[in-house]
């Protein structure tokens, strides 16, 4: 009898990226070869950003997602380029609206060629993804992608008209991060489903893990943006703040701050300058509020995990058990 060599449960974010080192490989030179453009400011500008470094969690969800679904084929490799090229649309545009300046630890796109130049090249990606998309002529695959651009959009806007508002509920907030971030998280579980023609129970399961998944990834940022080193990750502590986003943290330091606290951070919120960082950031340490949102992330983290229950072991489905630990644990 042959051999057989059987591999080992992932247990570390390396060995996660050890078990798609091949798909992941494949997804790189995919997304380098479609990036290409006649025009060079295309070129300049997808490249600087796709190419900027970033662990790719979507698209890792998604191949995982598959191959845990039992997919066997290759087109998981295009739907996770599209994946990616659909969030780096939405990075470009989110980097003009928020005004920010660095973006994975360099200048971000719109502070080198220009906001015009950067929303555009976000027109761009996204109008190639749709392109990649209708080669798999698969239109369930289409509905799933085209209902998630639309919902990140319109949670792009509903994020915009909350600025500043120091009123805004929890489960406001709740709708927010699952349009703008989770729903993305969620299509890319999902559809490693529909590409293995799983069962729609099971596919369900899967879109509730990566919507969990991204809904407890987003609060872990959001307790991050306070806690974080100035350049850490290519960011500055309080980012949240001076762009005008409440989040989690600063929605349960309203609610259980003295009236005199809530007055501080409410002054912040309407005039939200740097000098206001480190006050605002000694306070929601000392009221515990971005522990208890942490815990709110590992709650939903072990969420997600449940959800997985409803696949077959494999190697796959331990993987996004280990990637949903790295997702509320990546400052340790």
């Amino acid at each position: 009898m042959d051999d057989v060599t059987v591999m080992a449960a992932p247990a570390t974010l390396a060995d996660v990226m050890a078990l798609s080192a091949t798909d992941r490989a494949a997804v790189d030179a995919l997304i380098r070869s479609r990036l290409r453009s006649d025009v060079a400011l295309v070129n300049q500008i997808s490249t600087h950003i796709i190419m900027s470094g970033g662990k790719r969690l979507r698209p890792l969800v998604h191949l995982l997602s598959a191959g845990a679904a039992g997919y066997n084929g290759d087109q998981h490799i295009q739907l996770a380029a599209v994946i990616e090229f659909i969030h780096t649309a939405t990075l470009l545009h989110d980097d003009v609206v928020d005004d920010s300046d660095q973006r994975r630890g360099q200048d971000t796109a719109h502070t080198v060629w220009g906001s015009a130049a950067s929303v555009l090249v976000g027109d761009f990606l996204y109008s190639r993804s749709f392109q990649l998309m209708v080669e798999l002529e698969n239109p369930e695959v289409m509905r799933i992608l085209a209902d998630t651009t639309n919902t990140i959009a319109a949670g792009e806007v509903l994020q915009l008209m909350q600025m500043g508002n120091a009123d805004l509920s929890h489960a406001d907030y709740v709708r927010v991060i699952s349009d703008k971030t989770a729903c993305l998280f969620a299509a890319s579980a999902e559809l490693g489903g529909v590409l293995a023609g799983s069962p729609p129970a099971l596919c369900q399961h899967l879109s509730k893990f990566g919507l969990l998944l991204g809904q407890a990834f987003q609060i872990a940022d959001d307790v991050l943006d306070y806690r974080r080193s100035n350049g850490e990750w290519g960011k500055n502590r309080g980012d949240d703040l001076t762009e005008g986003k409440v989040t989690l943290p600063l929605i349960l330091a309203l609610e259980q701050g003295t009236p005199g606290q809530q007055a501080q951070l409410r002054t912040a919120l309407e005039d939200p300058k740097a000098d206001h960082i480190e006050a605002v950031c000694a306070l929601l340490e000392s009221l515990g509020t971005l522990d208890q949102a942490m815990d709110t992330a590992q709650t939903l983290a072990h969420q997600a995990q449940q959800c997985l229950e409803a696949l077959p072991d494999s190697a796959e489905r331990d993987a996004l058990a280990v990637l949903t630990d790295y997702s509320v644990t990546r400052s340790q």
